[in-house]
């Protein structure tokens, strides 16, 4: 949620970073519910003051004069019900419209209107070289028994699978080495609640931008009235802003770093057509996401440490990716600005998102009220996120790239010592 003081001081700037977006927002509208609001708060809160004042007075007056101020306490009070019914209606406009307004783009975000326009600013390792054709994934999961979206699809529909033997211990491998890299950063680990209130997917600003991606379980309708009304997460950074959600955190804590583990469901409502085949673009999938908690003055270095380790994971690993500074256009609602890490895949000839990278800046900790307190009071803080593993792209990633003539796949040394001492995945 954005700042309406700020944007009545910097309208301008607001407004660039709207259009960035290419969001379509009533600024005009915005600051006239505001400049109403504002007047109705006062005039009520002066309209109580007075009654408070008289009330306390009225016992003490002469009978005659006693009546005069009662009945001038009943027309004021009629005056304030009245005030207070259109203060409660100007409430209501300026929130539905607050929630459904994204975080301006910060000025170094690249201008464009989808991904297309994203812009590199760095390309890191080596693209692999092969003297014989590559396979993709599918047939590489095939070969070596360890990918089943056929049976996948039979149980539970398109875009679900069941990962086996050494991919299972591959992805447990990557788990183990990201919990001991970050533990040794000082981040707190956490597995999460993949089940949340709608005032969670508010908050974080999922809802209302990326309702129609996320699943609702069991809704609480008027037939079910005892319903769960809960939503899977379509990732940990949603439970993870909940941390401190209800409790300020002392300032000299900051930055509170946490990795979280969680299975991720996504409805992919809007890729119909795309990736339809393998495991790129799935419905469930586990992943380690990173998220701080930070002070204000501090987030966009935050930002750049949080995509160093993005990348030193993905140099351990030894795969060749680029980093992409999303453009204005491709932002989703919460992110002031994004990196995304692109990694190379051989079959595809390019790179694809395996990781990204998020400044939200205070639009969440307003949302949600999110702050940290010093001497002074209590502040809202900035959040920022960041993927740390994402299972299924991350080992369609390993398997292309580490692949070998005789059908066999390379373990990357990192990973080795987390699978038992295995070097290699051999077809069976």
């Amino acid at each position: 949620m954005i700042d309406l003081k700020k944007l009545r001081e910097n309208r301008a700037e607001y407004e660039a970073g709207f259009k960035k977006k290419h969001a379509t927002v009533d600024v005009d509208k915005l600051l006239e519910l505001d400049e109403k609001h504002r007047g109705l708060i006062q005039e009520t809160e002066a309209m109580r003051a007075k009654k408070n004042e008289v009330s306390k007075v009225i016992p003490t007056l002469a009978a005659e004069e006693r009546g005069a101020k009662v009945k001038e306490m009943k027309e004021l009070g009629a005056k304030l019900e009245k005030a207070e019914d259109e203060l409660n209606k100007i409430s209501v406009q300026l929130k539905e419209l607050l929630i459904a307004i994204p975080n301006p783009a910060h000025p170094s975000v690249p201008e464009g209107e989808d991904d297309r326009e994203n812009k590199p600013i760095k390309t890191v390792g080596k693209i692999p070289e092969f003297d014989f054709e590559p396979k993709d994934h599918i047939a590489l999961g095939e070969s070596l028994d360890i990918i089943d979206a056929e049976t996948g699809a039979k149980v539970s529909g398109a875009r679900f699978y069941y990962l086996k033997n050494e991919a299972v211990l591959l992805e447990f491998a990557l788990v183990q080495w990201l919990l001991h890299k970050y533990t040794g950063k000082g981040f707190t680990p956490v597995t999460v609640p993949m089940l949340v209130k709608e005032e969670m997917m508010f908050a974080t600003g999922f809802f209302p931008a990326d309702r129609s991606e996320i699943y609702h379980v069991n809704p609480k309708t008027a037939e079910n009235p005892d319903g769960d009304d809960l939503y899977l997460v379509g990732t940990s950074e949603v439970p993870l802003a909940g941390l401190h959600m209800f409790k300020p955190v002392p300032a000299e804590q900051l930055p509170k770093r946490y990795i979280g583990f969680s299975s991720c469901f996504r409805r992919e409502a809007g890729s119909y057509g795309k990736d339809t085949k393998g495991i790129l673009r799935v419905h469930q999938f586990d992943k380690m996401e990173m998220f701080s908690f930070c002070h204000p003055d501090n987030s966009w270095d935050e930002h750049d440490y949080l995509r160093s380790i993005e990348e030193e994971i993905l140099s351990d690993l030894e795969l060749p990716y680029q980093v992409v500074s999303i453009c204005g256009g491709d932002l989703g609602a919460p992110a002031a600005k994004k990196y995304d890490c692109e990694v190379w895949i051989p079959t595809q000839g390019r790179y694809r998102e395996l990781t990204s990278c998020s400044n939200c800046t205070d639009f969440q900790a307003r949302r949600g009220g999110i702050r940290y307190k010093d001497d002074k009071g209590t502040h809202l803080l900035h959040t920022l996120n960041g993927t740390a593993m994402a299972s299924t792209r991350t080992l369609i990633a390993i398997l292309e790239n580490y692949q070998q003539k005789d059908g066999s796949v390379r373990v990357p040394k990192v990973l080795q010592s987390y699978m038992q001492g295995m070097t290699e995945i051999k077809p069976k």
